[in-house]
């Protein structure tokens, strides 16, 4: 990766949307040279996919919950349950497992606190494998979505 990839990473990551053409002239290069470089910052799983940053309160998700989860059994079978199920529940946005204790923190979104409640009830307390659950709510949001310094 040399200057040229780079810049094209933090343009991308300014502005996920610019058209080939917009971004070849602002690196300085001619457009095939261009497309020919993010085309393989894709294809080497540099870029990884493009999205919408969508605002959570804006869709109706006012409710940040961040939750650490300690497993009582980390065996293989027991952590590959857990991740699946954890995977499978949408209002899960983030989650990673930590080195330590807990074992596991998540970042849960929902509409407000009975909702995040009855998602506690239903689902968290019957994660495969789980001994502790402990919830915080995020009162603000300092840092998100920080671009990747290239």
């Amino acid at each position: 990766m040399d200057a040229l990839d780079r810049e094209i990473l933090s343009q991308l990551q300014d502005d996920g949307r610019l058209s080939v053409t917009e971004l070849a002239q602002r690196v300085g290069l001619s457009l095939s040279a261009c497309h020919r470089r993010v085309r393989e910052l894709e294809q080497s799983g540099t870029i990884e996919g493009y999205r919408a940053i969508v605002s959570p309160q804006r869709t109706g998700l006012d409710f940040e919950a961040v939750v650490f989860v300690t497993l009582g059994r980390t065996d293989v079978d027991t952590v590959a349950a857990f991740e699946a199920a954890i995977a499978a529940l949408p209002n899960v946005v983030e989650a990673e497992r930590l080195f330590g204790d807990p074992d596991y923190v998540l970042r849960i979104l929902c509409r407000d606190l009975a909702a995040y409640q009855a998602l506690y009830d239903s689902a968290l307390g019957a994660l495969p494998g789980v001994q502790r659950v402990a919830s915080t709510l995020v009162m603000k949001r300092i840092v998100t979505g920080r671009r990747i310094p290239v």
